[in-house]
């Protein structure tokens, strides 16, 4: 194995054994380290790939990981155990299922199918799901769930209405996913840690069976999570965690740094090594990050530092309003992709919250630049998608009520919500699967005959669609669903979003059949640990396929433009880099937000995530912050981020979208073109008029509704301030518009 490391890198990779903790700035090199370490036990150590469970916290890095350990052994690590904490447990469970009174062909419920299950339990108990949102009780439960509390000890806790019934459902939800033969998200981290309880021998099983456990993002897991891989690791503790306490973003979904900072109390002995050496960002860059995260009290404490001096500064953007600063730095990332040799693809604008996106769209729109937005709507939550993917569910698992409920009536076959409801009352009262009751709907009273035998039809199908595919790969059995159900026929009558959603289907097949390619050297799924531990055959192809579709995240998709500007949340951008990088709205209330400052190390991590963001720039980095911005439907003056006062002013240049008209420079004939026209503010705040968005004669603007347009004057001031505009289009001539509501947008290029 030949791979450069530096001598902390090289350390940690020839580990002798027993507790490691790495602990690995931003971009120093963590991943290298991790694969190496991997290769290493398996060529030098001779340390079988079965027997390593290596945990990510993405689907795509451990994708990435598993390439990078097949490219230093020179072959595929056949039979290594390397994925997500869930996706690692499904396959263990698939294996361990009937012990805890499970099928192994168990359903994944994903977050959309949990509300709606929840949503029926309340139903069943008189509960009014718009008094109780199946989305709070859900998150209630899932967060007692991640702190490992029993439905007995959330009641105790419950201080209001809602928590009191988020303990009832959560009581009565284990029962009832039981019978469905399905598990939630938050039991794939908790029922291998009942299984380890409850079945001692398959405990130390598993422990036989790993005799290495290497954790990535360590300071990123939960307690379930934690108490996972310390009983993984007990006997040999051989456990490898790797993490960043500055980059602990994830507290709001259970995550606990405590669990870095307590590694070395909770494994007495334990090797600290420190990787302090970055590969990725200048040292510009890294001042400012330093600066920044230094303001954090309880830390283990580290200095990034590179061997690449100097760099570009980093510019500070004080912008007018959200419009104005999407504006402005959509038209620095051309001007850069323009006169550098840096492309759109390496060029990234990062922000707080999903909703900072929309004005950056338009004014990349505006602009023609290509951008993919990441974490907007899941091609797997897609309706069309998730339709077909029902029927899969339901031939894997005829007791999965939500994908049966998903598909009764798509296509349509005259079944109303009534008709339905009966049968869910009467499953309930049999104690049976929706599907079974339906397959026996001439018994349910109350339903007419045309209903008792479309429910009898459905029936029948999966019956035959399960004969005809339980064996076949997966984009073979969608195939035979789509054709069998006239589903195409179903999508093409809705018209063109109809034919748009059926291309999807289409999309899903082609992945389908692309996945099942790779399968089997990816995955090693199919016998060999179920032949281990005396399983059988293991699960089957679809099964497997399943599997994967509900345990992708948005992290693992995009949508938009692969060439272009990356848009997304600072949270989705963790273990991501690019040449340049833009963070946006680095107001106080915004980023932090404002309720962080009333939570327990809540400004602490709202500033771990701003050190996130810096450190993923290579080259260069832009910060932005609006004086105004409108948020929850009204303008709201705004403050700089208080993260800003901690930047050495030495790496920083101030820019401005408002500049002071400069009387001196345009008498002594240096004036810019902007400079030289009459300019009038509007005095909406005093403490802000000098910085509001100001509008020139000569200048191209663009209204929502009439289009573009040239200003020909200006007149009044503050909320009365108006602007004379000629549009383009003829039929609308030239119009008189109160700036203060006129919604307009200037064209930069032509001004």
């Amino acid at each position: 194995m030949t791979l450069p490391l530096n001598p902390p890198q090289e350390a940690a990779v020839r580990h002798a054994g027993g507790p490691l903790l790495v602990l690995a700035g931003a971009g120093s090199g963590k991943t290298r380290v991790l694969t190496a370490r991997i290769a290493y036990l398996i060529q030098e150590r001779g340390v079988a790939p079965q027997r390593i469970f290596a945990v990510t916290f993405t689907n795509k890095a451990a994708g990435e990981m598993r390439s990078r350990v097949g490219a230093l052994l020179g072959a595929d690590p056949k039979g290594l155990w390397i994925g997500t904490f869930h996706s690692l447990s499904a396959r263990l469970l698939r294996r361990e299922a009937p012990q805890l009174g499970f099928g192994p062909n168990f359903t994944i419920y994903d977050q959309d199918d949990s509300e709606s299950f929840i949503k029926r339990l309340l139903e069943q108990r008189g509960l009014s799901p718009k008094a109780n949102p199946p989305r709070a009780i859900h998150a209630v439960i899932s967060s007692a769930k991640n702190r490992m509390l029993l439905p007995e000890e959330l009641g105790a806790q419950a201080d209001s209405p809602l928590e009191r019934v988020a303990a009832e459902i959560y009581a009565a939800l284990g029962p009832a996913l039981k019978q469905a033969n399905a598990m939630d998200f938050d039991d794939l981290l908790l029922n291998p840690l009942t299984l380890f309880q409850e079945h001692p021998d398959r405990l130390a099983y598993w422990q036989r069976r790993f005799e290495h456990v290497l954790v990535d993002e360590f300071q990123d897991t939960n307690a379930a999570q934690y108490r996972l891989v310390k009983l993984l690791a007990a006997q040999h503790t051989n456990l490898c965690v790797v993490g960043d306490d500055d980059q602990a973003i994830y507290g709001w979904r259970g995550a606990d740094v405590r669990h870095m900072l307590s590694f070395q109390q909770d494994f007495p002995g334990a090797t600290l090594i420190k990787l302090e050496q970055n590969y990725r960002s200048t040292q510009v860059i890294l001042d400012a990050a330093n600066g920044v995260i230094a303001e954090n009290a309880r830390r283990l404490g580290k200095t990034l530092f590179t061997a690449k001096q100097g760099g570009e500064a980093v510019t500070l953007l004080t912008a007018a309003d959200e419009r104005d600063e999407a504006e402005w730095l959509a038209g620095e990332l051309t001007r850069r992709a323009a006169e550098t040799d840096t492309p759109y693809q390496g060029m990234a604008v990062l922000y707080r919250t999903n909703a900072q996106s929309r004005p950056l769209e338009e004014a990349f729109r505006f602009r023609g630049i290509p951008y993919r937005l990441v974490g907007a709507v899941s091609f797997y939550e897609r309706r069309e998608v998730k339709d077909v993917l029902a029927y899969l569910r339901l031939i894997a698992n005829p007791a999965d009520d939500e994908a049966f409920l998903r598909i009764v009536n798509v296509p349509r076959r005259g079944i109303g919500d009534t008709s339905l409801s009966q049968l869910v009352r009467v499953a309930a009262q049999w104690a049976k699967p929706l599907l079974e009751t339906a397959r026996a709907a001439d018994r349910v009273a109350d339903l007419r005959p045309n209903v008792r035998e479309a429910l009898q039809a459905v029936a029948r199908l999966m019956d035959e669609l399960r004969a005809g595919c339980g064996d076949a790969d997966p984009a073979t059995a969608l195939e035979r669903v789509i054709a069998a159900v006239g589903y195409g026929q179903y999508l093409g009558d809705e018209g063109p979003e109809g034919i748009e959603r059926l291309e999807n289907v289409q999309e899903l097949i082609a992945g389908a059949a692309e996945w099942a390619e790779t399968a089997a050297e990816a995955g090693d799924e199919a016998g060999d640990e179920a032949a281990d531990a005396g399983r059988g055959e293991g699960p089957s192809l679809i099964e497997r396929y399943l599997t994967q579709a509900a345990l992708v995240t948005p992290a693992d998709e995009g949508a938009g433009a692969p060439e272009g500007v990356t848009l997304m949340t600072v949270h989705m951008a963790k273990g991501l880099e690019w040449a340049v990088v833009a963070l946006a709205g680095l107001e106080d209330g915004l980023f932090p937000l404002a309720r962080a400052a009333g939570e327990p190390g809540g400004l602490d991590e709202e500033r771990r995530l701003c050190y996130v963001g810096l450190t993923r720039a290579r080259e260069k980095l832009y910060l932005s912050w609006a004086r105004t911005r409108y948020r929850t439907g009204r303008l709201e003056l705004s403050e700089p981020s208080r993260f800003l006062e901690a930047l050495p002013p030495a790496v920083v240049e101030q820019r401005s979208t408002t500049p002071q008209w400069d009387r001196a420079r345009r008498s002594s004939g240096g004036g810019t073109r902007r400079a030289a026209r009459a300019v009038v503010e509007p005095d909406w705040e005093d403490a802000a008029s000098q910085d509001a968005p100001r509008y020139a004669t000569g200048e191209r603007v663009r209204h929502r509704k009439f289009g573009s347009g040239v200003v020909r004057a200006v007149s009044g001031s503050g909320r009365d301030l108006k602007v004379t505009v000629e549009f383009d289009d003829q039929e609308i001539g030239t119009k008189q518009l109160l700036v203060a509501y006129a919604g307009l947008e200037r064209e930069w290029e032509s001004a």
